[in-house]
This record gives structure tokens, sequence and C-alpha cells, in this order.
């Protein structure tokens, strides 16, 4: 009974409070919108996959869209125009993001660049990040370790050859994904009997389902402590596991620093925290969160990527022979391809931004938050709304792209429609201040891997199984993927 009154009495504060926010704003034009419930407001109108559902409300309401989740006013954008308001045109206004529950229980307090709120802080990790991990220079250092990884790769697969059996795709691609980030990352990779009893990308995911999961500590922070859907609970565990093995790698790395080991991320962060020049203080926590985001954004997007380009080549199986003509001209046939040949991979490069253009591994992007009230296109976008930008609806509407839901790859031959965030039809990676600064890299893995996977075998999918038949259905998430793995039957193609 005490639970009940408890819930009761939270939920008539947050009606209140929800009430006073609306009569101040009433006078003002907000962006169009549904018709919200009391109290929930626009939850209803949300399935599984509400990437999907936005675009279909878009639709009706324009591309500039108001939603209120809970006590939260959420600004919906769903075209390039709009976009570039949001991300261009008032960057500054909208770069922050918002504070949420999974970041702080997971993330050290929201510690990490990912979820860090704009400021002093946040820009200076992100230069910390462009310039000690994620520049030409770094992304070049790593060169070879890419190779003897990717050489694993090839070697498993080629007795899988042999053997004429079915090759787990996906799953091989996310364990040498894994592999190299750890490597970039830690200095060495780990096994997941060294990380936790579940296994190391198990963990890794299920702290990834857990921040995308909606929780309503966000968006009724007048019950945050009841925890009703038991997820501060669940974060608590996932984050406990988190930090006995980055302390594990912090103290390996503090023993081994005057042994002339190679540096990496882990001893840049350690230098930094050391210096007397730092403009603020960091400490164990801030090399924890940010060592952390850059495992989880290594680990998923670059893999969900790769899956859905072969997912795309297996059911378009004369784009796959296009890719291999390529492949053969550049390359030949008779040695793997090296980082050198990518930037003479046009066809290749046509097929990874119809990809990126269907299937956005973040199709709404992480959210912004406004740090003013601000005035766009006429609207009135009131301080602390949460931005959303649905990529994945920019990504298929029929005004901007012709036959939007088919996977024409020649649909960029000759165009000047890029994924760097200058071109607003095409966001994979977001744009302006909070865009992704591990673009280079994740295109250098992706572009490698599929390059390779290509022009060393060809595939078929197994017991006679149709191109026209390969399930393409997507798990949401921060990062979506393919909700089943992709098996397939590899014939060694090259001549040595």
């Amino acid at each position: 009974m005490a639970f009940t009154w408890t819930t009761i009495a939270a939920l008539v504060a947050l009606a209140c409070v929800v009430q006073s926010w609306l009569r101040r704003n009433n006078n003002k034009r907000l962006p169009p919108g549904p018709k919200a419930l009391p109290i929930l407001g626009h939850f209803h109108l949300l399935g599984k996959l509400p990437h999907r559902d936005l675009q279909q409300l878009a639709k009706e309401y324009g591309p500039i869209m108001y939603m209120r989740f809970g006590s939260v006013p959420n600004i919906i954008v769903s075209s390039p125009e709009a976009a570039e308001q949001f991300l261009k045109t008032h960057d500054l206004v909208f770069a922050n993001r918002p504070r949420q529950e999974s970041a702080k229980h997971m993330s050290y307090e929201q510690r990490n660049m990912s979820f860090a709120e704009y400021g002093p802080y946040w820009r200076r990790i992100r230069k910390l990040f462009t310039l000690e991990l994620l520049s030409s220079f770094k992304i070049n250092y790593f060169k070879s370790m890419r190779s003897e990884e990717l050489g694993l790769l090839i070697k498993f697969i080629k007795q899988a050859a042999r053997d004429r059996v079915a090759v787990d795709l996906s799953a091989k691609v996310s364990s040498v994904n894994a592999d190299m980030t750890c490597r970039m990352v830690f200095g060495r990779k780990y096994t997941d009997e060294e990380f936790d009893d579940r296994g190391f990308k198990a963990v890794i995911q299920e702290g990834m389902r857990l921040t995308a999961t909606p929780n309503i500590a966000d968006y009724f922070p007048y019950v945050r402590a009841l925890d009703l859907q038991g997820l501060t609970r669940r974060m608590k565990a996932v984050s406990k596991v988190y930090d006995g093995f980055l302390e594990k790698i912090i103290d390996d790395h503090v023993q081994a620093r005057d042994k002339g080991q190679p540096k990496d991320f882990v001893d840049i962060m350690l230098a930094f925290m050391e210096s007397d020049e730092a403009e603020f203080r960091i400490d164990r926590a801030h090399i924890k969160a940010n060592l952390l985001d850059m495992l989880a954004a290594g680990l998923d997007t670059s893999s969900a990527t790769i899956d859905w380009v072969i997912s795309e080549l297996l059911l378009n199986p004369q784009v796959m022979k296009k890719v291999q003509k390529e492949l053969e001209k550049v390359v030949g046939m008779d040695r793997m391809v090296e980082e050198s040949d990518l930037e003479r991979l046009e066809y290749l490069e046509t097929v990874l931004k119809e990809t990126f253009r269907l299937h956005p591994v973040a199709p709404l992007l992480l959210p912004h938050q406004a740090i003013e009230d601000c005035t766009v296109n006429g609207f009135h976008i009131p301080k602390k709304s949460r931005v959303t930008i649905n990529i994945w609806a920019i990504g298929r509407d029929p005004k901007v792209w012709t036959d939007p839901e088919k996977f024409i790859p020649e649909r960029f031959i000759g165009s000047t429609i890029d994924f760097q965030g200058r071109d607003f039809q095409l966001l994979p990676f977001g744009s302006g201040r909070r865009g992704c600064p591990g673009m280079q890299l994740g295109l250098t893995v992706v572009r490698l891997v599929v390059a390779q996977l290509v022009h060393c075998f060809d595939w078929e999918l197994p017991n006679g199984m149709l191109p026209s038949e390969l399930d393409m259905t997507e798990v949401f998430g921060i990062v979506i993927n393919r909700a089943k793995h992709i098996l397939a039957i590899p014939t060694y193609r090259l001549h040595k």
C-alpha cells in the first residue's frame, strides 16, 4: 500500500509540473505534433522500431515535429533541411546531451565523450581523442595490427571453404572487430574468461541494451528512486563488471609503463591525468568512462555496418559481382587487399554510401539537448528540449531519393553527396560539434573488412536458400543490428 501511495503522489506531482510547463509555452508556437495523453505524453505511439514509427508520424505532422515523453519535450527532425538547421545553423544551441540514467550509472556520471555535457571538459576530451587516437597518423600506426587480425580471419574462413561448411559471418566479424579495438585501445586482446563469466561481448551488449531501453526515470524523474523497471539495479550490476575489468587494465598499464612498452590510449590518458598542464584535473573515473566509450563504440558500430553491407551484397548478387570485378582490376587475383588499395575502390564506395542510406546503424543518432530557448523555422524550441535526428527517415525520404526503398549503389555514381557531415541527405556519422570523431577509423575498418571478404571469397547461402529469402529483420537499440546472424558458405577465389 505504501508503495502504491508513493507512486500516486509522484505521478500527481509530475502532472502538476507538466501542466505548469505547458501553460508557460502555451502562447508560443511549438512545432506540430500528435495529440498527447495526460502524463504519459506520446509513449503510446512508439513500438519496437521507433525510427519507423517516427517516420510515419512525420509524414503527417512534418519534418520538425513536437512530441512529449513523460515530462520531457522532444523535437523530432526528419528532413535534410531541418537537420541542417539543428546541426549547422543552430549547432551551438543544440550541442548539449541530456542527463540519462544509463550514462549516470554505466558511464561514470556522464564523464564519457559521447554523453558528456557540452563545455570545457567535453572539448578537451574530444581534442584528446582526435589527436591521440583517431588522427590519420594514429590510424596508420595501427595498420599492421589490422592486417594481422584480418589475416587470422581469412585463414579461418579458408579452412571453412576447404571443408565446405557455413561460416557465421556476423560472429566472426564481431570477434575480429573486438580484437582490433582492444589492441588499439588497451594494447592487447582480452579473452572472455578475463572479462566475465558471461563473455566479453555479451556484457558490453547487455550495457548497450540497457542504454537503449526507454527508462521511466529519464522521463518521470519524480519516480526515479522507485526503480519501477529494475533497470537501475541491472545497470549497477553491469557497471560493477565494467569497473573491475577497467581497473585491472589501468593497473596493468601503471605497472608496465617503465618497461618500454608501446603507448596505447590507456597510457595517453594516464599521462594526461598526471600532467600539470591540464586545464582541469581528471581521475581514474574519467579514464574508465572514456575507455568504455571507445570500447562500446568500436565494438558494435563497425561490425553492424559490415553486417548490413554483406547482407545487401548477398541480397543483390549482381552488385556483389560488380564489387568483385573492381577488386580484380585494382588488386588482382594474386594477393589480398591492402589499405593502400581502398581509395581506388570507387564502386565499393557507392555500395557503402547506399548501405549507410538504407541501414544507418544509429538511426536516431544520439540525442541532442537545447542549451537555451531557440526559434527554428518559426517554431519555438524550449530550453532543455531533446532533439532527435531521424537519419533513417531522411535516408528513405522520397522527396530526396528516387526509389528510396531499393538498394541502388549506382545512384551515387557522379554524385557529390558524401557522408562526412556536410551533406544533410546522408548523415550516418552525424554532423556539427557532436558528429562522430571516430568516422575515419570506422570507415577504414569497414572498407577493409568488406573488401577482403568479397575479394578473397565467393559466398552462397546455406541449404539452397535464395537471396530473396534472406531475413533482413532489424533489432532496435543504440545500434541497429540484424535480428539473425549471417550464415554463408565461402569459396576461395584468389590464386594464392
